[in-house]
């Protein structure tokens, strides 16, 4: 059986998921969701250090780091092809 991004187990046919997510939709199964070792307090600081980076940043040094990202995207795609 494969298993999600957090180790659930998933069905491996579209039908079989179908079931299970209506299994959890009415009650029958819980959605049983693993827990990350992460506080509610980190993942709240967490979601806020992005937007406050970005804010303290100028945009020149923005512009360069996203061309900078943008290259390394592109150099890695072409070597897969």
């Amino acid at each position: 059986m494969p298993t999600g991004p957090k180790g659930q187990k998933r069905p491996a046919d579209v039908i079989g998921n179908a079931v299970r997510v209506m299994r959890i939709a009415t009650g029958e199964e819980a959605d049983d969701v693993p827990d990350d070792g992460k506080s509610a307090a980190a993942k709240e600081l967490g979601s806020k250090g992005g937007k406050k980076r970005a804010a303290n940043m100028s945009p020149e040094r923005r512009a360069e780091i996203a061309k900078k990202a943008a290259e390394k995207r592109w150099s890695t795609s072409r070597r897969e092809e």
